[in-house]
């Protein structure tokens, strides 16, 4: 188990898993120790109340914009891919080749990347306005979604897994799991919650990507997160969102 000293602060919204699950699942397959503390009493300094004042404050440095934030001292990042790849540091999730952990990056923001697209699935107008106020645009949205983007999103990874020799097609990036893993694994976890019609019925074309999901989920610490009350549920305030009128097989 890696230390870190002085502690990690994650600071994101404490009722969805949003991005700060992808920083979440690095910690918690890291066995590093973290403070997640938009989930803690306001009364001990934590709830939204400590995320917005932390976006306030006039800290040295460049201020955060938006959550995640990760605050070590006086140090804050912000931006998913940004944090997931400092913390693979002492998480021993960064591969260990230069080149390597550059690939790691390209692909981490390529699963950011999707991440966008599949919150803007329901959300296609704005995210001030409510999925009810956009319904119509979203009707529209989601089956091209679905038809086009999905499928070439994901063949993408399959293609990095089947190019993969150093892992033996079980690993995007060098010959052991690294972050990368971890948020590809959230990325198929979220769209199979939000579209799970769709997702079964490509499933056959993905083989690769899923068994590299299932090899996630196994994983013990990985596992016991899942199983535990750290781990959010899905709701209808995230990212990854299931309404069913969107959802179809293709």
């Amino acid at each position: 188990m890696a230390n870190a000293t002085p502690p990690f602060e994650l600071f994101y919204w404490p009722t969805i898993q949003g991005r700060g699950e992808f920083v979440r699942l690095v910690f918690e397959e890291g066995g590093v120790p973290y403070v997640d503390v938009g989930r803690l009493p306001e009364q001990e300094g934590g709830g939204r109340a400590a995320i917005l004042k932390l976006l306030e404050e006039h800290a040295p440095g460049t201020p955060p914009f938006a959550p995640p934030v990760l605050r070590m001292g006086s140090l804050r990042l912000a931006q998913t891919a940004l944090i997931c790849r400092h913390v693979a540091g002492p998480a021993g999730l960064l591969p260990a080749a230069e080149h390597d952990r550059l690939h790691a990056e390209q692909l981490m923001l390529t699963v950011m990347d999707m991440v966008v697209e599949a919150h803007d699935i329901h959300h296609p107008i704005a995210k001030s306005l409510y999925y009810q106020d956009q319904q119509e645009e979203a009707l529209r949205r989601a089956p091209l979604f679905i038809k086009e983007r999905l499928p070439k999103l994901l063949g993408y990874f399959e293609r990095v897994l089947g190019a993969n020799a150093a892992g033996g097609e079980k690993v995007l990036v060098g010959g052991a799991l690294s972050y990368v893993d971890l948020a590809l694994f959230q990325l198929v976890t979220g769209l199979s919650h939000a579209l799970p019609r769709a997702m079964a019925a490509l499933a056959p074309q993905f083989p690769r990507v899923l068994a590299l999901h299932a090899a996630v989920a196994a994983r013990p610490r990985i596992a016991a997160y899942l199983a535990s009350p750290r781990r959010l549920p899905f709701n209808e305030y995230g990212i990854f969102r299931h309404y069913p009128e969107l959802d179809a097989p293709l």
